[in-house]
């Protein structure tokens, strides 16, 4: 009988190892995620508590498919991740991929809000009732089952309503939000910019993340938008990819598209690099590199991995200077190297240099490089949810990165950023709030 009651704990524990390992195997760049997810498994038990007992109710037949419907997401993201442990997910349909994923995702965070309120509410309650129970409380405050049972019905319908609104907004994003292109246009005054570059055009797109567009049409969208700009120069600070270098075969054609006076300028972000994908060989790693230089040389664009270009307007220049990744956080790559980058350069009117992550403003540029007049990058997505309204600007990514989405000057240098919110998404494939953007950035003098 003991055995028997250990029976389902001593499961769940072998499937947290089992699901340790093959994380470590097929997803090793996210194995520090693996807590959470544990914790979120068990709150989804937690919730289930509650959930069965109100459908237990239904005919035989009801009650098996609200089961099977309840612990899919949780069968799927099992039996996914091990089938990727033979058929890496590079190689599986992209839509079918996407959208697996996608949903694992949205009915989590689906559950995960209900389960939060209700649990919440569980711990508040017995502490208002262990604090009862040691100091004792007046009689006017004296509160009746009936009242506590009426207070939990109310919460955790509340919970119920709360998961529904949830998955119908992750769903929404997904489907519609995800490519609700927005133009965001921002003149940028640069005191020592020679007059002859004034309204000088610069488009910025970032964080395509090939590998989580279903379809070319989309994609087709945003670049017709950002032709009709007719720009001087077109940049693209990096993340072309999620995790491998053949997302992008397939967009070749249409990202060949696009048009400016003086091309389009591109470097690499944290993900274009190959670290979230476990490669058999160094070589295979490796390889996947050289398919990604290779792919920019046909569709076009010019790469820069730490170099700079010059461009020229009746005798006076810009630079403008591309570097690889570089992040404060030391779990992304820092190879970005802006000395190298400048090095040879010629003397300019003024810099703008692309470099993927905003972290490197404040680590590196501000307290190194005053030369530097406007920074550019990308890589937050605006964390693909938030509030952007008239008077409210707000997303969980402000908890992390201190520039996160717009212009930021700094007051001292008057040195500029400008962080893009993205083109693409990645992890939950829709938007919220935090919609997709091309940037419009018109270099204004001073002079």
């Amino acid at each position: 009988m003991r055995l028997k009651k250990l029976l389902p704990y001593l499961i769940a524990f072998a499937l947290i190892i089992a699901g340790y390992f093959l994380t470590s195997i097929v997803f090793p760049k996210n194995l520090n995620r693996y807590p959470g997810l544990v914790l979120i498994i068990l709150l989804e038990l937690y919730l289930w508590s509650f959930i069965k007992k109100k459908i237990f109710i239904y005919h035989l037949w009801v009650r098996i498919s609200l089961i099977l419907l309840y612990w899919l997401p949780l069968f799927a993201l099992g039996f996914s991740t091990f089938v990727a442990v033979y058929i890496p997910t590079t190689a599986w349909n992209v839509t079918f991929t996407i959208y697996l994923f996608g949903f694992i995702f949205v009915f989590y965070l689906a559950k995960l809000i209900p389960g939060l309120i209700l649990l919440s509410y569980k711990l508040v309650s017995s502490f208002r009732r262990l604090v009862e129970l040691l100091f004792g409380k007046r009689k006017t405050e004296h509160v009746t089952s009936a009242a506590r049972m009426s207070r939990a019905r109310f919460i955790e319908n509340m919970a119920y309503v709360s998961g529904g609104i949830v998955l119908g907004s992750l769903i929404t994003g997904m489907f519609k939000w995800v490519h609700d292109f927005r133009i965001f246009r921002h003149n940028i005054p640069i005191s020592t910019l020679p007059s002859v570059f004034d309204g000088f055009k610069i488009i910025q797109i970032s964080d395509l993340h090939l590998g989580s567009w279903p379809t070319l049409d989309p994609l087709q969208e945003a670049i017709d938008i950002i032709n009709a700009e007719e720009a001087d120069l077109v940049v693209f600070t990096g993340d072309l990819v999620n995790y491998a270098t053949d997302e992008a075969f397939r967009f070749s054609e249409v990202l060949s598209g696009i048009r400016a006076k003086h091309g389009v300028l591109a470097i690499l972000g944290n993900h274009d690099y190959g670290d979230y994908t476990n490669w058999p060989t160094v070589g295979d790693k490796k390889k996947n590199m050289e398919d990604l230089y290779r792919f920019y040389d046909e569709i076009g664009w010019n790469l820069l991995r730490n170099e700079h270009i010059i461009i020229e307007n009746e005798g006076e220049k810009i630079g403008i200077i591309g570097v690889e990744n570089w992040g404060s956080n030391p779990r992304f790559p820092q190879l970005g190297n802006i000395v190298s980058a400048e090095k040879g350069i010629e003397k300019v009117s003024a810099k703008i240099l692309l470099s993927h992550d905003p972290s490197h403003w404040k680590s590196v540029v501000l307290k190194q490089h005053h030369d530097i007049d406007l920074m550019m990058a990308g890589h937050t997505h605006g964390f693909q949810f938030g509030i952007e309204i008239p008077g409210i600007k707000w997303s969980p990514a402000q908890y992390i990165y201190n520039e996160w989405a717009g212009l930021y000057t700094d007051p001292l240098t008057n040195q500029k950023l400008y962080v893009n919110r993205g083109i693409g998404s990645i992890g939950y494939p829709g938007r919220i709030g935090i919609l997709p953007e091309i940037t419009v950035l018109t270099l204004k003098s001073t002079i």
